[in-house]
């Protein structure tokens, strides 16, 4: 039963939200304040957070912050207000793996819960190879590690699922629609710059200049392409 510790201080959404993935298979814990919420991860060793952005103690960026120094794996789900697209950046731009708007949808919640469960690897066995190389490049989808010139890089799971999803099409333009309906199993509406905040995020890490990117390049008006020889020695 993977186990979700969700930090929400609106006591009726969190019972609401808490009862609805409970009745789902989901063994949930409830906080109400951002600067209990390491101590609680620590305690609880969640599979998942589910983390607000406004809290009492510590806002929710900070929380998220906080919780990706002490893992890059951890799978983070923002609640964010519902047309404020700034919080939303910020909040990628933080280390969270995707975020919804409030007042939520449960079936929403849920959809995107189990995504990040099943992308996460927590409740699925490998059934690839496990590794992929390409160049310089070492994945290792069975630890879930990334190696860069033997060097070893710290990468959020979504910004794993994400290199994944790129060196899986090497050679492949794939739109952001695409990417979207891969990483979360939604469309991409217009408006959604999750991928884009995480490719530069990625882009970031190892080291391709984003005025310039040879690594993981831009095809303007179509979307993004995972260059095989540029990750060449």
């Amino acid at each position: 039963m993977p186990n979700i510790l969700l930090v929400e201080d609106d006591c009726a959404l969190s019972e609401l939200i808490a009862s609805y993935l409970q009745r789902n298979g989901f063994c949930v814990s409830v906080i109400a304040r951002g600067d209990h919420a390491l101590d609680a991860s620590r305690r609880t060793q969640p599979d998942l957070v589910i983390l607000d952005l406004m809290l009492p103690g510590l806002d929710g960026l900070q929380v998220c912050q906080l919780l990706r120094a002490e893992s890059a794996a951890l799978p983070i789900l923002m609640l964010t207000a519902r047309d404020d697209s700034h919080d939303q950046v910020l909040g990628l731009e933080m280390g969270a793996d995707d975020y919804v708007t409030k007042p939520c949808e449960p079936r929403v919640l849920l959809a995107r819960v189990r995504t990040l469960l099943r992308r996460s690897s927590i409740n699925e066995p490998h059934l690839e190879s496990d590794l992929i190389a390409i160049g310089g490049l070492r994945i290792n989808l069975a630890e879930r590690t990334v190696h860069w010139r033997d060097e070893p890089v710290e990468l959020s799971s979504g910004e794993f699922n994400l290199l994944v999803v790129l060196a899986r099409n090497a050679g492949t333009v794939l739109s952001r629609d695409h990417i979207l309906q891969q990483l979360r199993g939604i469309e991409f509406n217009g408006t959604d710059r999750s991928v884009d905040v995480a490719i530069s995020k990625l882009r970031r890490k190892f080291d391709d200049n984003a005025g310039e990117a040879r690594k993981i390049k831009t095809v303007w008006g179509k979307g993004y392409l995972f260059s095989r020889v540029e990750w060449e020695f």
